[in-house]
């Protein structure tokens, strides 16, 4: 046993090392693709008939007169001391505090959906091997088949358009009503902070108002999990032990949903390390289409504005979120299953 603690300590140290270098990797490649692309962000400032004078002081102003290198090297230097810069859009407001402003609505956004997408798929993936070679076990494979090929903005304005405008059964465009205050508190979180200030209808309006954009989100990621769940079930259910179990008398549903799915689940949750980055991608489209007010969304117009600082700053945090939370679910991995040696 110790051994095993001692390889664990081994693996955990070996990858916060590799993270550094996976999160300057991340760095590298945003700021060269940032500068390879066409456009200039002086002039999405300023406009293209601005005066060149105007342009050349602008220019020298945000330090995009020197060379590439050396704007590299300035940039990684203001990493090393945790300053993600400054917005070329909004002058004057760090990339930190655009982060502390929006990232909470894209975290409360991942996490529902996160929960949506584990929950569905977990159910549909056991219900289709529970019963293998049959309508539910074909409906559970084309489940997994739809929500993997269906595209995120169309499948969003899909229930937009069915959901929102056609029923009315739920709002769009915001997180909160206008014309009610939101709920204030250190999170910056609605649901958390609606609870911490007691106010109970606060909470269930910021749910309200969650549920349409992490359906979209979730439900397209559910396929992933279904398809794990479904081809290791159907694998567990074949195993000595399942036979033991049914020759003893016990109940079918006991043992698909108490026996084998436990065992079963062990890959999932090495598939949500995974499916935080695709959670984090997902959401830009989903932020965009809903116009949710997160910090995906703040990246795709700070895309569109050439806004160098807030795109590097948020890939990196966005990088440093993947990259801790890789090593965080392999631990959780290992102490879930005894079998894993490293």
């Amino acid at each position: 046993m110790s051994s095993r603690s001692g390889a664990l300590r081994y693996y955990v140290l070996s990858r916060l090392l590799l993270a550094p270098l996976m999160i300057w990797t991340i760095a590298t490649l945003v700021f060269l693709l940032m500068r390879a692309t066409p456009g200039d962000p002086v002039d999405a400032l300023l406009g293209e008939r601005a005066p060149d004078s105007a342009k050349d002081a602008l220019r020298e102003r945000l330090g995009l007169d020197v060379p590439v290198w050396v704007q590299y090297l300035r940039y990684l230097g203001d990493l090393l001391r945790l300053d993600l810069g400054t917005s070329l859009a909004t002058q004057g407001q760090s990339v930190w505090e655009i982060i502390q402003t929006h990232f909470p609505a894209t975290l409360e956004l991942t996490v529902l959906s996160m929960l949506v997408s584990v929950t569905v798929g977990i159910l549909i993936g056991s219900l289709a091997a529970s019963k293998p070679n049959t309508a539910l076990d074909a409906g559970g494979r084309l489940f997994g088949i739809i929500t993997y090929a269906v595209p995120m903005y169309w499948f969003g304005m899909l229930l937009q358009l069915l959901f929102a405008v056609n029923l009315r059964w739920f709002p769009l465009g915001s997180r909160f009503p206008l014309q009610v205050d939101p709920p204030v508190g250190p999170t910056g979180l609605y649901l958390v902070d609606s609870l911490l200030t007691g106010r109970i209808d606060a909470f269930f309006t910021s749910l309200y108002y969650l549920i349409l954009p992490s359906l979209t989100l979730g439900l397209l990621l559910s396929g992933i999990f279904e398809r794990i769940v479904r081809i290791n079930l159907k694998q567990t259910l074949r195993s000595d032990y399942v036979e033991a179990a049914r020759a003893r008398g016990i109940p079918e549903r006991r043992i698909v949903f108490v026996h084998a799915l436990k065992n079963a689940l062990i890959p999932v949750i090495t598939v949500l390390g995974l499916t935080i980055a695709s959670l984090l991608g997902g959401a830009i489209l989903t932020e965009v289409t809903f116009n949710w007010p997160g910090l995906a969304n703040r990246l795709y117009e700070a895309i569109e504005n050439r806004d160098y600082p807030v795109v590097q700053g948020i890939m990196v945090f966005f990088g440093v979120i993947v990259a801790f939370a890789s090593i965080l679910i392999d631990i959780l991995n290992a102490w879930v299953d005894p079998r894993i040696r490293y």
